[in-house]
């Protein structure tokens, strides 16, 4: 009886169906990647149906590319503290966002992992359509990161006349290649190192030397 009365809520409620198949996807292709996870496993972890799941998604490859939008999506909601803070200094909302980065390491049991890096890793060359779709999340990362860093520079004046584009786009290589190694080395520490030297290269950009 309760799992009828639980189908038929989710029938009432398409977008939480729709959410619950996402979520489901994004726990497993995190574990196991996306050719190890099947429309079966996915229904399984969600609870639903394959008919469900069919109302909402019409493949493995549909899903897989709601997913990476949502985590983008989510991503972009925890960044916004620093991105969106208008009233900080440039290069301090720079800092606050590798703060976050920094405490995404520190999740009690939980590695420190992005979905759209994964994606990438395993599909860009060989699934036209993910490949886009983690290459979209990706460009609004480096465009965010960038916007900020040309802020910091035309408020600053540094001597060094660095590309703030340039510098955004090395930001992210080394935040996603940090979470693979940190991955395979199951080393959250080394994520938080790369990340301190990653700050430790940006004030340096603006002349901004400290000894730790």
């Amino acid at each position: 009886m309760p799992k009828k009365a639980a189908s038929k809520k989710r029938e009432r409620d398409p977008a939480g169906t729709r959410q619950g198949l996402i979520d489901a996807t994004v726990r497993l292709m995190l574990k196991q990647g996306f050719a190890g996870t099947s429309v079966d496993l996915i229904c399984k972890e969600a609870g639903m149906t394959k008919g469900s799941f069919f109302h909402h998604f019409e493949s493995k490859e549909a899903i897989g590319k709601a997913a990476v939008e949502w985590w983008g999506q989510m991503g972009t909601a925890l960044y916004a503290v620093a991105w969106n803070n208008a009233e900080a200094d440039p290069l301090e909302q720079v800092h606050q966002m590798l703060d976050i980065m920094t405490g995404f390491t520190m999740r009690k049991d939980e590695a420190c992992v992005c979905m759209v890096g994964m994606m990438s890793q395993e599909l860009a060359a060989t699934n036209p359509i993910i490949q886009a779709a983690c290459a979209k999340e990706l460009h609004s990362w480096t465009d965010n990161v960038a916007k900020m860093l040309a802020a910091a520079k035309k408020k600053r004046k540094p001597d060094s006349n660095f590309d703030p584009k340039a510098v955004a786009w090395f930001l992210n290589s080394l935040w996603q290649g940090s979470m693979l190694v940190g991955k395979a080395c199951e080393s959250q520490a080394m994520i938080r190192a790369n990340l301190k030297l990653a700050r430790g290269y940006v004030d340096g950009l603006f002349g901004i030397h400290t000894s730790n």
